[in-house]
């Protein structure tokens, strides 16, 4: 059971990843989940020459991306 304080996100983990993994590059997954400040970076630099999006793909397979709201996107 979920307290207050770990509150999922309306967001789903399986677009999420999907999008990472496929466009992760252009930042695509980040616009999917309302950071468009840091997906406007990421297409601009192509997600940190691969890194940046490696790095994200990471963050939200081990469930610890956060939305906008610093919500969790979790399976």
């Amino acid at each position: 059971m979920e307290s207050n304080s770990e509150q999922k996100s309306e967001k789903g983990f399986v677009p999420m990843i999907l999008l990472c993994f496929f466009l992760g590059g252009l930042g695509v997954h980040r616009f999917y989940a309302g950071k468009v400040g840091t997906g406007i970076l990421m297409l601009i630099t192509l997600g940190g020459l691969g890194i940046w999006t490696l790095i994200d793909f990471i963050i939200i397979a081990t469930g610890n991306f956060k939305d906008k709201e610093g919500l969790k996107i979790k399976n």
